[in-house]
């Protein structure tokens, strides 16, 4: 029997951003209006034909079939409206989802849980903290969660938040608070309260101003944290202004880079309310996927640096662990000689157990795998042709390994025609699974899957979010954005960079570091190793680069510094201690282009100012 696949409009939401048109309706509208006279502006909308979609607080949206933005605004001409602007299509963002582990029988920790320290810290369910999830919804057929502390937002338009709109949305729900409840896995916040808004349609997007009255029905709710595991491309000033309100009102909004592996930078996450996640995975390598664009833009004097519109904080996002739609995902257990070892499914349900036999890169029909489990090395042919050629050779399952540390994780392709079940294994067994007498391997449906995607760091981070504020939750959301990079582990490049942001983020270090120094010790974040980059919120810095003669300075300006000298860093080196007189000039001597990050600290001491970056 062979696996379920999914259909093509949830294999569709989960492609890249550049795959899909951020219009893919060109002619839905955003309308910003007094309120006081919304209906005024609703009956000229309806009078031009117009199909109105969302009446939210201070905007509409609707559809005005076959007119351009120039021909709404000219319909709209009038006194009460604001403005007239794109509805941008949202999506989710997770690239690919491969399912292991047994969660069916015993509780899984993910793997991201111990990376982030979330094991070390206690949820303190008393501080009434509540995380709103916009997305596909949440399944009700999935027992792992603490369903009386969950509630939702029903939409004409989408559904039930309680139905299934995807496995997307209730894969990105369980990482944030699955129940700590001896069964399937365990969340960044196990049990935490949940708001959950189900914004993308049966084709698995929505649009901004979706996203907008969502966050207006988060803020209704009482969240403390949005999570939006989407994106798309450009930007939108009502949903902008949406994230503003709820940043502004003590929230916290987290969104996805974006899963391209470019530097485009995607929305929601670069509106500058918005804390923008990357994805590494569980070596601490950056995912390949994630994307990564500048904090910087302009050239020469104009350059400027912003780090809240580019990555600030990454988790793990690589093949995580998480709950799915009941019977929605695919669960493998394999033993060797009755010792059970780790798997992942590749294709089709079904049961095997038989001796085995080494079928080397599995290349080519081998009459002497019949009625035996194939085990295969990684190599040389597809996964599909190593698998194909066991079946036809007699073999009754196979285990493919792979060639580099780590479990293989992979499918036999949208043609798969086999039969046999086939799992991936990891290369640390390998000598333990060539020289094993017996083999039995199983893969039938699940409740739990594995999935990637900066989707899946997003609520990674938003979980520990809720996990360390229900421990400091006098804390506004803007000095828990601090804390999460002024604690965040160093990773990548030294210092800061476009990839990791400030780094890795860590639970436990983030709680010591607020029960340190309080809630306003987060005015920053990470260590580019100048010391403290989040300073003492008094010591400023600015840079302005330029050319003599074609070979490249920098002014550096400095304020609010009370020692006599400073340490001056290039891109974490000291390059000058001098006299705390507010200026400096690197004369670099170089030619060309280039980035450096500069950082002045109080000579000698961790009391430094926040990074400034230069581009030439």
């Amino acid at each position: 029997m062979k696996n379920n696949k999914f259909t093509p409009s949830l294999i569709a939401a989960g492609l890249a951003l550049s795959s899909f048109s951020a219009l893919a309706e060109n002619d839905r509208y955003i309308i910003q209006v007094d309120n006081n006279a919304k209906g005024i502006v609703k009956a000229i909308a309806k009078q031009s034909g117009a199909d109105i979609h969302v009446d939210a607080d201070g905007f509409i949206a609707a559809t005005f079939s076959g007119k351009s933005l120039d021909d709404v605004k000219g319909i709209l001409n009038n006194p009460h409206v604001k403005l007239v602007e794109a509805d941008l299509v949202r999506k989710p963002m997770a690239l690919y989802n491969d399912d292991a582990g047994n969660p069916e029988q015993t509780q899984l920790t993910p793997y991201a849980v111990y990376q982030s320290q979330a094991d070390q810290v206690a949820f303190n369910s008393n501080a009434g903290m509540k995380v709103c999830v916009i997305d596909s919804g949440l399944d009700s057929s999935n027992a792992d969660f603490n369903w009386a502390g969950i509630t939702g937002d029903n939409d004409p338009g989408t559904g039930n938040w309680f139905d299934n709109g995807g496995p997307h949305g209730t894969h990105v729900a369980g990482t944030i608070g699955a129940a700590d409840n001896g069964f399937g896995v365990v969340g960044m916040a196990p049990g935490v309260d949940m708001h959950i808004i189900k914004v993308f349609n049966a084709a698995g997007w929505g649009y901004s101003s979706d996203l907008a009255q969502a966050a207006q029905l988060c803020s209704q709710a009482g969240a403390n944290i949005i999570n939006m595991s989407l994106g798309g491309g450009g930007a939108n000033s009502t949903e902008e202004n949406a994230f503003k309100d709820f940043v502004a009102a003590g929230g916290l909004v987290v969104a996805a880079a974006g899963n391209d592996g470019n530097s485009v930078r995607s929305y929601p996450a670069g509106y500058s309310s918005v804390m923008m996640i990357g994805a590494n995975d569980a070596d601490n390598n950056i995912a390949d996927f994630s994307q990564y664009p500048s904090c910087t833009s302009g050239r020469g004097k104009r350059v400027t640096t912003d780090e809240t519109i580019c990555v600030e904080v990454t988790a793990g996002g690589v093949d995580t662990l998480s709950t799915y739609p009941a019977g929605g995902a695919s669960l493998s257990t394999m033993s060797a000689d009755g010792v059970g070892f780790a798997s992942s499914a590749m294709e089709n349900t079904g049961n095997a157990s038989a001796s085995t036999y080494f079928f080397g890169l599995g290349d080519s029909v081998d009459a002497n795998a019949a009625g035996k489990v194939c085990v295969i090395d990684r190599g040389s042919v597809s996964f599909y042709d190593k698998v194909n050629n066991c079946e036809l050779s007699g073999g009754v399952g196979a285990v493919v390994i792979n060639n580099e540390p780590g479990m293989l994780y992979g499918t036999l392709g949208d043609t798969n025609d086999t039969s046999i079940p086939a799992v991936g294994a990891a290369f640390e067994d390998r000598s333990a699974l060539v020289v094993a007498s017996t083999i039995d391997i199983s893969i039938g449906a699940s409740d739990y899957g594995y999935m990637s995607g900066t989707s899946m760091a997003t609520p990674a981070v938003a979980g520990i979010a809720a996990l360390v504020w229900s421990n400091h939750p006098t804390c506004s959301g803007e000095e828990i954005r601090s804390a999460l990079k002024a604690t965040a582990q160093d990773a990548g490049a030294a210092g800061k960079d476009d990839f990791f942001g400030y780094g890795i983020v860590k639970a436990a270090d983030m709680d010591a570091y607020l029960t340190q120094n309080g809630c306003a010790g987060g005015n920053g974040g990470g260590d580019n190793g100048g010391g403290d980059t989040g300073g003492t919120g008094d010591l400023t810095l600015s840079a302005t680069g330029y050319k003599v003669k074609g070979t490249q300075r920098v002014d550096l300006s400095w304020a609010d510094a009370t020692s006599s000298n400073v340490d001056v860093y290039r891109d974490g080196s000291v390059i000058a201690t001098t006299a705390n007189d507010g200026a400096y000039t690197d004369a670099l001597n170089r030619k060309g282009g280039g980035t450096y990050s500069y950082q002045v600290c109080e000579a000698g001491t961790t009391t430094c100012s926040a990074t400034v970056s230069v581009v030439f």
